[in-house]
């Protein structure tokens, strides 16, 4: 059976102590509901586009957006043409695949981890990944030669995966580990870690490694319970210095012993990172333990309201100009509505007569 090498530095104590910290802040956090769909719509987009763009995908974040919210179509052609997008096929189809890969995971992350967390799954998320961008006979299925990995620098080879026949039985070894009591004892993020960098280095299928390695981690970190509501994007870490990324998992090959202690740190850090961004986020726009000590329950407001008041959280008093500003193709008749339903839910508070009157938020 696979067994892991790896150490348990400070470092690493660090970075799961503020995941952990930020975790239980997020989950308790007892947000509006139009800010969550929000935060967890953005969180997608970011997956998807930054998920594709790790691999030399062209297309920009507005341009992944558009596909994402097109959910019912899964023909590059017909997206291309619905939304007036000049662009190859085959960046459009990576986008649409993803955004079905992380779709699928959504469904599954309240799954156990022995009837979800299985090679047929491995085997589903491929081919969701590959889609109409490789041949029939390489999707979702291991790969029948040798192939190598280069350098997203300079185009040099960095890697050779182990060969063909031996892909089935490393891939046994990996899901018999995952379901073992050694693997339960460590921490589900070292775990989800784990999994990204061996399938990366297992390298099963001809094309798409990378993206499923990063699928099934994301999956096993949902099933066990570290979603964040799915307010986090893991990949746009990995993309902000792709060098970085590709270097970090080899650093375990370069190591002489398999050992992993570089590569979690790396994964461990991003994660921080990114969890601390939302956790500033939840805790900058959404007032929620003042507004629940107030309200004694959870406000829900629409998109215009959304925005005015990411506005009363920037400055302390604001102004008709001010809110028109912010929603400069709403009339002022529908602004005045959704100012007066948020003072009526003892949100924000009404100052002043006639031109000098102003909003803040209720204290």
């Amino acid at each position: 059976m696979y067994q892991p090498n790896f150490k348990i530095t400070n470092n690493l104590l660090t970075y799961i102590s503020r995941i952990e910290a930020a975790k239980a802040m997020i989950d308790h956090a007892p947000l509006v509901p139009a800010w969550e769909a929000k935060f967890r719509d953005e969180a997608f987009t970011r997956t998807v586009h930054y998920g594709t763009k790790i691999e030399g995908n062209d297309l920009t974040k507005e341009q992944a957006q558009q596909i994402v919210r097109m959910s019912d179509d899964v023909d590059s052609t017909q997206i291309a043409q619905k939304a007036g997008m000049m662009a190859r096929d085959r960046d459009i189809q990576e986008v649409i695949n993803y955004r079905n890969v992380i779709s699928w995971i959504e469904k599954q992350r309240t799954g156990e981890i022995k009837t979800v967390f299985t090679e047929d799954t491995l085997k589903v998320l491929h081919k969701l990944t590959v889609a109409r961008v490789v041949e029939d006979n390489y999707s979702g299925i291991y790969r029948d030669k040798q192939v190598i990995v280069k350098s997203a620098v300079n185009a040099s080879i960095v890697y050779r995966p182990p060969v063909s026949m031996e892909i089935p039985f490393l891939i046994s070894d990996l899901f018999e580990w995952s379901r073992s009591s050694e693997s339960q004892a460590i921490h589900p993020i070292f775990r989800a870690a784990i999994v990204h960098y061996q399938l990366v280095h297992i390298h099963p299928f001809i094309e798409g490694n990378g993206r499923t390695a990063r699928a099934m981690a994301t999956l096993l970190m949902y099933i066990l319970g570290y979603d964040f509501k799915r307010f986090f994007s893991l990949e746009q870490y990995f993309d902000g210095d792709v060098e970085a990324y590709y270097n970090a998992l080899l650093s375990v090959q370069q190591s002489g012993s398999d050992d992993l202690t570089y590569w979690l740190e790396y994964f461990c850090y991003g994660l921080a990172v990114e969890i601390d961004k939302v956790r500033l986020q939840v805790t900058r726009l959404s007032k929620d333990l003042k507004l629940k000590k107030q309200l004694g329950e959870q406000v829900a407001l629409s998109e215009r309201q959304i925005i005015l008041l990411e506005l009363f959280q920037q400055q302390e008093t604001v102004t008709s100009d001010d809110m028109k500003a912010v929603l400069p193709n709403v009339s002022v008749d529908t602004i005045l509505r959704d100012v007066k339903d948020l003072i009526d839910k003892k949100v924000i508070e009404k100052y002043g007569v006639t031109k000098g009157v102003h909003y803040r938020l209720v204290e």
